[in-house]
């Protein structure tokens, strides 16, 4: 059979280090995965080679024994086969299953045993399963209050408890939630980001809002009470006499929930606009003439 060159497999120099071999390894594997790479024939091959290059590799006896037959290996491994095949057998328990799909090469078959020949999963890195991103579109009447909520990722059902105070844009990280972990590595994790939105009246800023109110001119200069809306309903509120334009009045604890601090919220400003009045009758033009005048 012709001679294989695993350090060319592999992508590295003759003196690489254990370390260089195995980071090459891991680089090349999750690539030609079968698991990342469904139906593909060329992929199954180049790992299975992968695969037998870092298990020669790997392993100091295995790669001296390599460097030192090169094209005239099957000789060498001919003489040493029986020793090295009950070594092999205590201290890695290679599986003596055959493998589906194409055979390796007959220096790695005579090597470890069988015509085919199968690892455990122990005997490769693991590797951390795909992290998943996702968009989560709320009102931000939705995230008032905490609710629960289920969300479809990748055909799988996911149920998630919303806190009261998420804000646009927050990313949160629900692990284990992602793609599957390869060669028993851990799943990878789902990450939400919320998208709020806004149809109310009120601007949001942290955990505060805030609110125009408009004032007519008359309670602006003579005072009363108002109805203002609230996020959670209304309130009355007391107008001072000759209340100016824009004077901002603080309802405190009326404003939005602070993320998972259950019953603390922040405050709700409010900003009186006054509103000059429009169509004036004949009445009330004269009646403004003599404010003027007294003026």
């Amino acid at each position: 059979m012709a001679f294989i060159d695993y350090y060319k497999i592999l992508g590295v120099s003759k003196t690489a280090s254990v370390k260089e071999i195995k980071a090459a390894y891991r680089k090349l594997a999750r690539k030609y995965h079968p698991d990342l790479n469904p139906d593909n024939k060329e992929a199954e091959i180049k790992f299975k080679e992968i695969n037998e290059a870092y298990q020669v590799l790997s392993v100091p006896e295995n790669r001296n024994k390599y460097d030192k037959y090169g094209k005239d290996w099957k000789q060498g491994e001919e003489y040493e086969k029986a020793q090295y095949q009950r070594q092999q057998q205590s201290q890695h328990g290679f599986a003596q299953q055959g493998f589906s799909g194409q055979e390796y090469s007959d220096f790695f078959e005579s090597m470890f045993g069988g015509k085919r020949s199968s690892y455990r999963q122990a005997h490769y890195p693991k590797f951390k399963g795909q992290d998943y991103h996702a968009e989560l579109h709320l009102d931000l009447k939705d995230v008032y209050t905490t609710h629960k909520r289920v969300l479809t990722v990748n055909d799988n059902n996911i149920r998630l408890t919303i806190p009261a105070g998420v804000e646009n844009g927050q990313v949160i990280k629900i692990k284990g939630k992602g793609g599957q972990g390869l060669n028993g590595g851990p799943n990878g994790d789902l990450y939400i980001k919320f998208i709020i939105i806004n149809r109310t009246q009120f601007k949001r800023d942290g955990n505060n809002l805030y609110l125009n109110v408009y004032l007519n001119l008359y309670t602006s200069l003579l005072g009363g009470e108002i109805m203002v809306d609230t996020f959670d309903g209304k309130v009355k509120l007391k107008i001072a006499p000759e209340t100016q334009n824009e004077t901002k009045v603080k309802l405190k604890g009326k404003g939005f929930p602070v993320y998972k601090k259950e019953g603390e919220f922040g405050d709700l400003i409010i900003t009186y606009l006054i509103k000059i009045p429009t169509n004036l009758s004949e009445k009330e033009k004269e009646l403004f003439k003599e404010l003027q005048k007294i003026g």
